[in-house]
Formats: C-alpha cells, sequence, structure tokens
C-alpha cells in the first residue's frame, strides 16, 4: 500500500526528498534511541546548545535523559574509524530549550554525519550536499562558508585567556569591527594581525567573487589552511552559485575546527541548516577519526513553509522617542529620506518608493527583536539592549549617539561587604551578571521594570546597575556611581539572514552612515 502524495504534509514531502538525495549520494539510514543515559550528556555539556535537558528515571533507577543533541549519541554509539570511512544519514526529533519561549521544544531535523578517514574529498561532497540541501526548500537559498583554522592561525601565539578568545569571536561573529579593535588593542594582540582579522570579515562574497583577494590574503601572510584547495574543488560546481565565503561564521571552538557553515532561505530570519567540521568532539569523546556533518531543521522549515518575499526594500526598525529622532535624521543625511515620516500623523510604516525604503517606528527595547526575528533588514538599538537581550545580529556601526554608560550605583556612603551577598536591583540582568561573574561577586539579582534608584533608599537593594547619561538623578537621590562597567551607544544592527542575500545593500548603507557619523 503506498501513501497518496496529496496526504503528506509539506514538511514531509521535504524530508523524503533531502533523504533520497543522501542515499543516492552514498549516505546509509541511520536511526536511534530517542534517549541517553544523563550522564554522557553531563560530561559533555560543552558540547550542547543549552546545558538544560530533559531528564527521568527509567524502570532500572537509572537516570535518563531525552536526546538534546544527534551527532553526540551517533557517535557514542558508533566505532572509532580511522582508516576506515562511514557516512549515514537520519531523521530525528531532538529536545532542547528555546532560548527566547524559555520553554523545551521537539525540534526535528534531516542531517548526515561522514566520519572517519575523512579526506578532502569528502568535505567538499558534505558542503555541496549541504548547498544541494537548500536548493531543494528553496532556489532563493544561501549556504554561508568559513574556517575556523584561518582565525585559529592568526590569533597564534597571542596568548589570550578562555574568555578573551570568547569575545574576540564574539566581535568576528556580530561582525563589530569597532568592537574587535578595541578588544585587541587591550588584549595585546599586534596591529598586524588586527588588521588580518578585519581584511578577512570584509572579504565575503560568492566564492569566484573573493577567491583572488582571499588567496592573496593567506599567501601574503603565510597563513597555513587548506581552505582554498576546498574552495578551488567547489568553485568549477554549480553549487558555486549558492555559496558565499564568510568569516563572521563562528561557531564553538570546542566543538567544531576547520570547516564550519550555515544555510539561509530569504524568507526566514534565522538559520535553517548548520554543520561543519567536528574533530574537536572527536577527540574529546577518544577518537582518533575526522568528522563532518551537518543538520537541516525541517521542523522550523515545515512551521513557516517557504515563501519568496515579494517586495525588495530594505525594512528599518527605529526606536520610538529622541533617540529614532536623532537616528533617522542621520538616515535622512546619508541619503535616505523618507518625507512622509515628519508628517504630523499616527502612522507607524513609511515608504519611499524611490529609495526602496521602508521605515517603522518601534518601542527601543524591541528593536532587537524585530531585527532577529527577520520583521525588519537593519534596524538601530541601544547596545544595552544587544548585550542583555543577548541577540543573534548583526553589529554593524556605531551611531555614536545615545551616548551614556552602564554603571554601578549606590548611596554615597555606602561601603561593599565582600562577606555578604550582593543584592543588585537592574533592569538588565544578564549584564550584572556578566559583569560581577567577571569579577567573581556573589549576588542575589533583584529584577525591576522602573524606579531603579528607589531600591537601594528603601533597603531592597545594595546597589543598582542602570544606565547613566547625566548623572542628575542619582545625585538628587544621593546616590553616585561606584564603578562603571561600560560606554553605551546606538548600533546599527542587522538580521544574518538578510546580511546573506543583502549585503551589498546594507553594506552601502552602512558606508554612507559611516561618513556622516565619524
Amino acid at each position: 500500500m503506498f501513501v497518496e502524495d496529496e496526504l503528506l504534509t509539506y514538511g514531509e514531502k521535504l524530508v523524503l526528498e533531502l533523504k533520497k538525495l543522501y542515499k543516492d549520494s552514498g549516505f546509509s539510514y541511520y536511526r536511534m534511541s530517542k534517549f541517553e543515559e544523563y550522564d554522557f550528556y553531563a560530561g559533555n555539556k560543552e558540547f550542547l546548545v543549552s546545558d538544560n535537558v530533559i531528564t527521568f528515571t527509567d524502570t532500572n533507577g537509572k537516570l535518563m535523559a531525552l536526546k538534546p543533541d544527534v551527532t553526540l549519541s551517533i557517535i557514542k554509539n558508533s566505532e572509532d574509524l580511522p582508516s576506515e570511512l562511514r557516512k549515514v544519514f537520519y531523521n530525528e526529533n531532538v529536545y532542547r530549550l528555546d532560548r527566547n519561549a524559555g520553554v523545551f521544544k521537539e525540534i526535528l531535523q534531516t542531517g548526515l554525519e561522514c566520519f572517519g578517514c575523512v579526506s578532502k574529498e569528502e568535505m567538499t561532497q558534505v558542503i555541496k550536499l549541504a548547498a544541494n540541501s537548500l536548493q531543494l526548500i528553496s532556489k532563493d537559498s544561501v549556504l554561508a562558508l568559513s574556517d575556523l583554522s584561518l582565525i585559529e592561525e592568526i590569533l597564534k601565539g597571542s596568548e589570550l585567556s578562555r574568555s578573551q578568545l570568547k569575545d574576540i569571536l564574539s566581535a568576528l561573529s556580530a561582525r563589530n569591527t569597532g568592537e574587535l579593535g578595541q578588544l585587541c588593542t587591550g588584549y595585546g594582540i599586534p596591529e598586524n594581525k588586527k588588521e588580518l582579522l578585519e581584511k578577512l570579515l570584509n572579504c565575503h562574497g560568492k566564492i569566484n567573487e573573493i577567491k583572488e583577494e582571499l588567496e592573496k590574503i593567506i599567501k601574503e601572510n603565510d597563513l597555513n589552511t587548506s581552505f582554498l584547495d576546498i574552495l578551488e574543488d567547489l568553485s568549477s560546481n554549480r553549487e558555486a552559485e549558492y555559496i558565499n565565503v564568510d568569516f563572521a561564521m563562528i561557531d564553538d571552538i570546542s566543538y567544531y575546527n576547520g570547516i564550519i557553515f550555515k544555510g539561509y532561505l530569504s524568507s526566514m530570519p534565522e538559520a535553517v541548516l548548520s554543520g561543519g567540521q567536528y574533530d574537536n568532539l572527536m577527540k574529546k569523546l577518544s577518537r582518533k577519526s575526522k568528522a563532518i556533518g551537518f543538520a537541516v531543521y525541517t521542523g522550523l522549515i515545515e512551521q513557516s513553509e517557504v515563501k519568496i518575499k515579494d517586495d525588495d526594500y530594505i525594512n528599518i526598525a527605529l526606536p520610538k522617542g529622541r533617540l529614532g529622532d536623532k537616528v533617522y535624521r542621520l538616515f535622512e543625511q546619508a541619503g535616505y529620506e523618507c518625507p512622509e515620516i515628519l508628517e504630523d500623523n499616527r502612522k507607524l510604516i513609511f515608504e519611499n518608493k524611490e529609495k526602496k525604503i521602508r521605515y517603522f517606528w518601534v518601542k527601543p527595547a524591541d528593536v532587537a527583536v524585530y531585527v532577529e526575528r527577520g520583521a525588519a533588514d537593519i534596524g538601530v538599538a541601544g547596545k544595552d539592549i544587544l548585550l542583555d537581550k543577548r541577540s543573534a545580529v548583526y553589529e554593524l556601526l556605531d551611531l555614536k549617539t545615545g551616548i551614556c554608560k552602564m554603571a554601578v550605583a549606590a548611596p554615597k556612603d555606602y561601603k561593599d561587604d565582600p562577606s555578604k551577598t550582593l543584592k543588585v536591583a537592574t533592569k538588565f540582568p544578564n549584564i550584572a551578571i556578566d559583569y560581577y561573574r567577571s569579577i567573581g561577586r556573589d549576588i542575589d539579582i533583584i529584577k525591576l521594570n522602573g524606579s531603579i534608584e528607589l531600591a537601594p533608599l528603601l533597603e531592597l537593594s545594595d546597589v543598582i546597575v542602570d544606565i547613566v547619561e547625566t548623572g542628575r538623578t542619582l545625585k538628587e537621590n544621593d546616590l553616585e556611581v561606584k564603578e562603571d562597567i561600560m560606554p553605551i551607544s546606538a548600533r546599527l544592527i542587522s538580521n544574518q539572514s538578510s546580511f546573506a542575500f543583502r549585503s551589498g545593500t546594507i553594506n552601502q548603507i552602512v558606508n554612507d552612515l559611516s561618513a556622516i557619523v565619524r
């Protein structure tokens, strides 16, 4: 008996097509249990997307976990094959915490793993299959490709701590060249290495468009990498048209090494495919084999059912209020005016049909959400919001307006007692947590939404962590700044998927604004 095609959902048809693609390419189907012993995941938490794992006790009293990761399970339950090759594909659910919703979700993944004696040929095949997987879903797709070994080669010998390396990689992954430069200077990274990282970050585009430029960078700086060989193999294939080189494509270096990639659809705001080489994971599991693979988030795609965007406007989210007025003036000076926005009306969306620009007003705290979720291609948000919300966006430019600072404040006569837990009231819990963790201070966070200055006056807290502009409110309430945490200003941000497809237009806007704010 055969199932009628019209009875299949879009997602089920997609999974069947992907499975056929992988089978026809020499991969065999791998089926696994939904459960693993919790101890296995507890011992390998650094390789999980989240520390949060759903656990239960089986009938034998053993603590088990619903599978949060497919790759870990496949490698754990497979032989080490350093002189052989194994190629498998799968269609499995994983169970992970959604960082935005704060709840666990069942996520369907369809993907493949290639491990054992992995050569350049296998790596090239996997990359091509990733690009072909995206093309099965939508012709309007891009595979963004990077090489972590190049970044590591440049930073070799810099004697960075783990947290410092994390900061550098975070700036790269956010395309934040300003912060990257400051970090390199602060961490003692030589000027020539800083410039080299910036060159790599700015070297992005289709393989055949940037291959010569990248080859020049690598050879002039005597960088040891096989990345050029991979690009050479890919450049002569039709898949090259759908592959971008992009060194902002950074992932967890404790898991990945060498080649990494993510796949984007023009109609979706986040990556729908993710993968790369994971030899570091193999070493942690005492394996001598090499490995590369990827997963397509078929469950995510089915929820949204792919549709092509029907216009070529750039959508821009502006923060309401004084900051938004200042920011719009910058766009206007840069040549992206929209006279309708200055009219006395209660509209929220404004268009300039000639410039193909669409503005809309949102609350300042919501700008990053609109950009991250793809309702806006670009937007302007304060650095405080980006840090506290931990938004997965590109940070393209410091607009040097809305300037203030994040600081610790307390009553003038307050003296900290390190023997006690510090009570901290704030609107920005993640910033406060990160700051006090960096100095090893035990704290009790009290999340408030307004009138932060009142908390220490009524002994609800010892100190506050808040934005300070002029300091007038603090002074009028007999408070003072005790410690500066960081400077704050408005930043131009971009959705990662939008940048993958519209980097030319977005970069032009960045360049035009840069000429104004310098």
